[in-house]
């Protein structure tokens, strides 16, 4: 049976925002979108939000579900401190893969309730986390990392094979690789991934820029990130170096040319923008996780005024909150009060979509589309500054035309 949600408003994302909207469903897509007066009713399900803003279902571009369990660690001293904090808590948490199994699905949990229906997720764990996915309503790409340096080298041999296998995908829930970072993979590894990731055609995704260490580590082997090794132990000499900084790194090796996914970059110059405008890669800035660690202010701003496409993320629940992805934009909002909130909501649709590969699908509510939603209360007004000024979570969320929060 076909559904017709009717609403206050329609925020599409792929045009103005519609009055007394409705967006007729049938099998899980989005058969016609428009005034609900003008769309067919007879032989349908009518679902009314008379006081509510219906909008895409969000986003989330970046996210570790599996550590979900762990919580928000103490703030910590560096960011290589947090490593260590994280790792020791992985260590007790997550001891088994029942607990990631279930920490994963806590995940699922907090990213449906906050409206999140599409993810790019991180995962050390891929045949435990993509069967959890595959049975959960979320759609999005699993991307499994791969670490590899120096003592520790042989293992990227058996990450890399879990990062590609392609058991638990379906047609949209797909694998993908993600070399973990400059610090964790040397370039050789990079190398690796790249080829494995244009040969079987799958999406890629890595951690940049994250921190402003990276650039000492590549080029000396030296600062915090030496501190790192020398805490885990594994250290061998004979690591390649790279100088110019990671993004240049990146660059250097064809990364960039290709359509990744790149966390963070919260360290760039007007040097590195340039680099990054010219190339195919999409940035997710995190607010919430960005914050944590006191980082400088993003230059997601400037990014976009560039043409570079930047998504929006939470991370993990170990260094944000929670999952709520409407927060991460709340917060932007708070600290840049002059971006458009039309762009704000872009990267946590739109241009998530397109980061991930995505955009054919979903991200907004259009004609052949996915007919995956997110619901706001909101009054009569700006109803998108409303949904950020307000606080509130969605009133109900959808997958492919199904109601599932």
């Amino acid at each position: 049976m076909k559904t017709l949600i009717r609403a206050r408003y329609v925020a599409t994302m792929a045009g103005p925002i519609l009055q007394n909207a409705g967006i007729l469903i049938d099998q899980g897509r989005v058969l016609a979108v428009g005034r609900a007066e003008d769309l067919p009713a007879s032989d349908a399900r009518v679902v009314d939000y008379p006081d509510s803003v219906v909008l895409p279902g969000l986003v989330n571009a970046h996210t570790h579900l599996e550590l979900t369990a762990i919580g928000q660690l103490p703030r910590p001293a560096s960011f290589v401190d947090w490593v260590l904090a994280l790792r020791r808590r992985a260590m007790a948490v997550l001891s088994d893969s029942a607990r990631v199994a279930e920490s994963t699905r806590r995940g699922v949990r907090e990213s449906l309730a906050a409206g999140v229906t599409t993810i790019g997720d991180i995962t050390l764990n891929p045949a435990v986390t993509r069967e959890v996915l595959r049975a959960s309503p979320l759609r999005g790409v699993s991307f499994g990392e791969v670490l590899g340096m120096a003592g520790r080298a042989g293992q990227m041999k058996e990450r890399l094979a879990a990062a590609v296998s392609r058991t638990f995908e379906r047609e949209d829930l797909r694998a993908g690789i993600e070399p973990h970072a400059p610090y964790s993979l040397d370039l050789a590894g990079y190398r690796r991934c790249l080829e494995e990731a244009r040969r079987r055609g799958l999406l890629l995704a890595t951690h940049l820029a994250e921190t402003a260490d990276e650039g000492e580590f590549l080029a000396h082997q030296a600062g915090e990130f030496r501190r790192l090794w020398e805490a885990l132990g594994g250290w061998t000499d004979g690591v390649s170096r790279a100088k110019g900084g990671p993004i240049r790194a990146m660059e250097g090796i064809g990364l960039l040319d290709y359509p990744a996914v790149l966390a963070h970059v919260n360290y760039v110059d007007d040097e590195e923008l340039a680099i990054l405008a010219r190339g195919r890669a999409s940035v997710v800035y995190c607010p919430r996780t960005h914050e944590y660690f006191g980082h400088r202010p993003h230059r997601f701003a400037e990014m976009l005024a560039r043409g570079i496409n930047v998504a929006v993320g939470t991370d993990s629940g170990a260094s944000s909150p929670d999952l709520n992805l409407m927060d991460d934009l709340r917060l932007m909002h708070r600290l840049r009060p002059e971006v458009a909130v039309d762009t704000l909501f872009e990267m946590a649709t739109v241009r998530g979509a397109r980061a991930l590969g995505m955009a054919g699908r979903v991200g907004t509510i259009e004609e052949g589309k996915m007919a995956d939603l997110c619901v706001f209360d909101v009054g009569v007004g700006e109803p998108l500054r409303e949904v950020l000024e307000r606080g509130a979570g969605p009133e109900s969320v959808w997958v492919g035309g199904t109601e599932v929060g």
